[in-house]
């Protein structure tokens, strides 16, 4: 950018909670995904030199563990904030309306219009504040977090739960906590990472959930819905900032980069593994 052109304008999009919390989710499972990768293909050449380089099967273990515990505790502070809001603060449009991330006709409406657009048939959809792609990542990621969770912990405090179900759920625990991580990783590796960095108009990736900032020229062309009603309402200005710092833009890059090559490893490593079979 020359030094006479104007500065961009650029608004908040993301609290500095919410990408702490994005981080959290991140780094954990990325840690998870990881260990328990190695776990579920202890056999395979790469799983055992990873666990050799780590100290064995044992510390994988310990790191799987200590990373779900990081996770669940993010993700317990993240009901337990839903329920403020809900209950305490009684914010109006947090389960339903244009700022909600539960799935609404409208979300239907739009995938069907997006789908369009991909075949050429039509006008690209007007998106408001959240996509439907971008709830189904959200609720993909919330679904699984209750049925990892639970299978897990089930594993873990396996006296405990022995004294509430029979032997044989240990059984489907275990094929549950293994398949449904599998198809977590690949989920996560695979679609979301396609869906928030990998896209066109995105590539090589999208840094408001690092930076909590969106330019103007963004907020117009890839929400318009929601452009519309911050000015609309008068909100637009009081999200005004100044544009995200080039230190944090270079982190956000780093960090990006980082768990790219470490998922797009897992990923091939595993669908290898996977396919090979025993």
């Amino acid at each position: 950018m020359s030094a006479d052109a104007p500065t961009p304008t650029y608004y908040f999009r993301f609290t500095l909670g919410s990408r702490y919390l994005h981080a959290l989710l991140m780094v954990n499972f990325l840690g998870l995904a990881a260990t328990g990768m190695t776990l579920f293909f202890s056999s395979a050449p790469w799983a055992s030199a990873i666990a050799h380089g780590m100290g064995g099967f044992r510390a994988i273990l310990f790191l799987h563990k200590l990373c779900g515990v990081l996770l669940s505790a993010g993700f317990v502070f993240h009901v337990g904030q839903i329920l403020y809001r809900a209950l305490v603060k009684r914010e109006k449009g947090l389960f339903w309306g244009p700022t909600s991330m539960v799935p609404q006709p409208r979300d239907l409406v739009d995938m069907y219009r997006n789908f369009k657009w991909f075949l050429w048939l039509g006008p690209k959809p007007r998106f408001d504040r959240y996509t439907y792609w971008e709830k189904f990542d959200y609720w993909a990621v919330f679904w699984g977090m209750v049925i990892i969770g639970i299978s897990g912990y089930m594993m873990w405090f396996a006296p405990f739960f022995a004294r509430l179900v029979p032997g044989s759920a240990f059984n489907i625990a275990l094929l549950i906590h293994g398949e449904e991580a599998l198809l977590a990783v690949w989920f996560i590796f695979l679609i979301h990472w396609f869906n928030a960095n990998l896209r066109p108009d995105k590539f090589p990736m999208d840094e408001v959930i690092f930076t909590g900032r969106i330019s103007d020229e963004d907020l117009r062309e890839e929400r318009p819905l929601e452009y519309a009603r911050l000015v609309e309402q008068g909100s637009l200005a009081r999200l005004e900032t100044e544009p995200p710092p080039r230190w944090l833009r270079n982190f956000a890059r780093v960090i990006a980069a980082s768990a790219f090559g470490v998922g797009f490893f897992l990923l091939i490593v595993t669908v290898a593994s996977y396919f090979r079979g025993p």
